[in-house]
């Protein structure tokens, strides 16, 4: 079952992203980070490979991209906010970009 992160979970799970580049949404309990990628098709390939992961762990972001820019926006619907799968796909992410 997904859960809301607590806040100390969340000080603990989010300093990592947060040193990583990701910022927090305001007004909203979610998280954010602009990926700039040498060119489309990198952008898209890493899109891609996101992609996967994301189906993997039936948890999908919001993401919008134009040409070598990815934006995403992270937060888990069924609980309102921030939950450890938004952590765990932040960290995926990051990982392959």
């Amino acid at each position: 079952m997904n859960e809301k992160l607590t806040e100390q979970e969340r000080a603990t799970a989010l300093a990592p992203l947060l040193a990583a580049g990701w910022q927090m949404v305001e007004g909203r309990d979610a998280i954010t980070k602009t990926f700039t990628f040498p060119n489309f098709i990198d952008a898209f390939g890493w899109m891609t490979r996101v992609a996967i992961w994301a189906e993997k762990w039936n948890h999908h972001p919001e993401w919008f991209n134009v040409y070598k820019t990815v934006n995403v926006t992270l937060s888990s619907h069924d609980v309102d906010g921030l939950s450890e799968r938004d952590v765990k796909l932040a960290t995926k992410m990051d990982k392959l970009a």
